[in-house]
């Protein structure tokens, strides 16, 4: 019988910002590869418990692709053998982590796999030296980039970025008719996710041309993501469960 594989999210260091399902999974593992960003007590944890730890972290000096494709067969190869694999990764799997190449790896192969969400080092770091990311005198909005790109990709974001859009349901059709005027283009797709996480979680998808009309009828609490990687949502939907 096939195991699974649980992306998880080990949250940006202090065991006490792991989530409880996320503590839940790595008490019943049988498995747990760990990344180089999951804190070093939480690692100390893990050992007490007396679990199957293997350190897959990747290093500057490596070729990461190399590296991913063995971590990929190792996922595979446990899942095969029957083992529940808690794939744990520093902050949240699906910001910067690669947790969307592994689980795309894991649709393609038919491995049953869940995303376990981390609380991300983005906001939670700020948070723990006292500084807010929006403020209403200060900043209403954020950008996120990766250190090793260059600052024209930056730059770019706005047009070809991922946007996540919090509180933006009423306002849904001027964001769309805005970016499409600043360059965006009009098929770009867009996710609105409404009462994430819950049970009565929806997903309704578009374009910038037509999702305001799709998502009409939602009513409870929404998250709006609008860019490419919204197609990816494809690819794992009938398997992340």
């Amino acid at each position: 019988m096939t195991g699974k594989v649980y992306i998880v999210g080990a949250g940006p260091g202090d065991p006490e910002l792991m989530t409880v399902k996320a503590v839940k999974l790595i008490k019943r593992a049988d498995v747990i590869l760990y990344d180089k960003l999951v804190g070093e007590k939480i690692v100390e944890e893990i050992k007490k418990l007396g679990k199957k730890a293997i350190y897959v972290g990747k290093n500057s000096k490596e070729r990461g692709m190399d590296r991913q494709r063995e971590i990929n067969e190792m996922m595979k190869k446990f899942a095969l053998e029957g083992k529940i694999v808690v794939r744990l990764k520093g902050g949240d799997p699906f910001v910067f982590g690669r947790g969307g190449i592994e689980a795309e790896f894991l649709a393609k192969e038919n491995i049953p796999f869940e995303i376990i969400p981390g609380v991300s080092s983005i906001n939670s770091v700020p948070a723990t030296a006292g500084i807010p990311l929006t403020h209403p005198n200060h900043s209403s909005s954020i950008l996120v980039v990766a250190g090793r790109d260059d600052i024209e990709e930056w730059k770019k974001a706005p047009l070809k970025g991922t946007i996540v859009v919090l509180m933006g349901r009423d306002t849904l059709s001027s964001i769309c008719d805005n970016l499409i005027k600043a360059g965006r283009d009009e098929n770009t797709p867009v996710a609105v996710v409404e009462n994430g996480t819950t049970p009565e979680q929806k997903v309704i998808v578009g374009t910038l041309r037509d999702i305001a009309e799709k998502a009409k009828g939602v009513k409870g609490p929404a998250i709006i993501v609008v860019g490419e990687v919204v197609k990816v949502r494809e690819r794992l939907r009938n398997y992340n469960q």
